[in-house]
Formats: structure tokens, C-alpha cells, sequence
């Protein structure tokens, strides 16, 4: 007796393909699970490298943190009273004496009169004005 076999349909069929006796489903699951390994190798050789990459910005900002506080440092250094006073009298700079001081009352009696500036004119004679009634366009109305 022969057992009778129900037909099968286009997706039974591709389970049944078989490539020197390898189904085909088989095969392609081993690609997918070769490219998920690959791909994920991908993303751990991504990550290293932005890992180093964070370790490189990490230094640069302990790098530049450190030249702060000696700038920082040298700025305090550099405003000393005591280093700015003795400039000072090095180059003949001296306080206000008190007696030169004014209120702002008394400013506007102290300021610098500004020089007039000089105001210059061209001369217009009669022969210029000649000239210019003589080169003006001549309209209708003046033709009359």
C-alpha cells in the first residue's frame, strides 16, 4: 500500500530544497548568523575606536585644565600690588596728590577749549554765475 501524501504548497517546498543534501533554510540561517557575528564585530571595532577617541578628548581637557591654573597662576603673580607699584615708579607714575583732585562739578571748567575748526570757502564771482546761467538747458517755456 502506498501512503497517500497531502500536496504541499510553495512554502513546504522551500523547506524541502535541498543543495547536496543541505536544505536551503539551513544555509541561509548560517549566512544570517555570519553577518549578525560580522556585524557585531563591526560595532565593538566602532566602539574601541570611539573609546579611544573619548580617552584622546579626556586628556586634552586635563591637559587644558591644568594650563588654566597656571595661567590662573601667572595672572595673580603679574597683579600683585607690591610687582605693580614698583613698575609704576619705574616709569615715573605717581598718585594723585590730593589737592589736584576736583569734584565733577568742576570739570567743565577744566576741560580743553576744542580748536574751532577752519571754515572754508570758495569764492563765487560774478563770472561764475554767468557761466552757470549760460550752461543751463534752455525749457519751452523760456524760449518764448
Amino acid at each position: 500500500m502506498t501512503m497517500w501524501t497531502a500536496p504541499r504548497n510553495g512554502l513546504q517546498r522551500l523547506f524541502d530544497w535541498k543543495l547536496h543534501g543541505i536544505r536551503w533554510v539551513e544555509i541561509i540561517g548560517l549566512l544570517l548568523v555570519a553577518l549578525m557575528v560580522f556585524s557585531v564585530y563591526l560595532a565593538k571595532a566602532g566602539a574601541a575606536r570611539e573609546g579611544v577617541r573619548i580617552s584622546e578628548l579626556e586628556r586634552q581637557i586635563e591637559d587644558n585644565g591644568e594650563r588654566v591654573h597656571l595661567l590662573r597662576a601667572e595672572v595673580a603673580r603679574l597683579e600683585q600690588p607690591g610687582r605693580l607699584e614698583a613698575l609704576s615708579r619705574s616709569a615715573g607714575l605717581a598718585p594723585v596728590d590730593v589737592h589736584r583732585r576736583k569734584d565733577e562739578g568742576s570739570l567743565a571748567a577744566i576741560a580743553p577749549v576744542p580748536e574751532p575748526r577752519p571754515v572754508i570757502v570758495s569764492p563765487t564771482t560774478a563770472a561764475s554765475v554767468e557761466a552757470a546761467a549760460a550752461e543751463a538747458p534752455v525749457g519751452p517755456e523760456d524760449e518764448r
